[in-house]
């Protein structure tokens, strides 16, 4: 009697309902335009554009470093990424190069305005760690995304500053990967 009664119980452990999958959505070209007039001017209208322009994922986009900007060809390659995850309960970022046969190395031309705003980024970046001197962190001189005193972003702060912006501005809710 107990054996019977304790496959009853392993079956129902069995047909669980699946949890339906997440399924994206994403803007139209009028809702993409009130977005990047939403973030102008923002600490976030560049990893914005990189995501809605670009199609780059937001580990792309932290990883992103100034040696992956040619200024002179005017273009922009993805070889780095930087990727959040818990380890032994330590909360870790992981940072590594994409391998030169990875499909996910690409190079793509850089747009005029885009190629300002960079330049801007940039001169302000130098602006900061000379402001900053000896507490300016030096860790990530070669990333695009430091704060001002020199830390390199976290993946969460773009994903949670993106949650913010659309808040404020009363724009649809989408994920930051949904921009692509």
């Amino acid at each position: 009697e107990s054996h019977r009664h304790s496959s009853i119980l392993f079956e129902a452990k069995v047909d669980r309902p699946k949890a339906a999958p997440f399924v994206g959505s994403f803007y139209d070209s009028a809702e993409v335009q009130k977005l990047f007039e939403a973030a102008k001017g923002s600490k976030l209208e560049i990893p914005i554009f990189l995501g809605a322009f670009y199609g780059l994922r937001r580990e792309e986009i932290i990883g992103l470093k100034w040696t992956a900007i040619d200024f002179e060809n005017n273009t922009l390659t993805i070889q780095h990424t930087v990727t959040e995850c818990n380890l032994d309960g330590k909360h870790i970022e992981v940072a590594s190069d994409t391998a030169k046969t990875d499909s996910s190395l690409r190079t793509m031309p850089l747009v005029t305005n885009f190629r300002e705003m960079l330049l801007a980024k940039k001169e302000k970046q130098e602006h900061y760690r000379k402001l900053c001197g000896r507490s300016y962190c030096k860790e990530y001189l070669d990333y695009i995304f430091v704060n001002e005193m020199g830390e390199r972003w976290k993946p969460s702060y773009l994903s949670d500053g993106f949650k913010r912006i659309l808040e404020q501005n009363d724009l649809r809710r989408i994920r930051f990967h949904d921009l692509r």
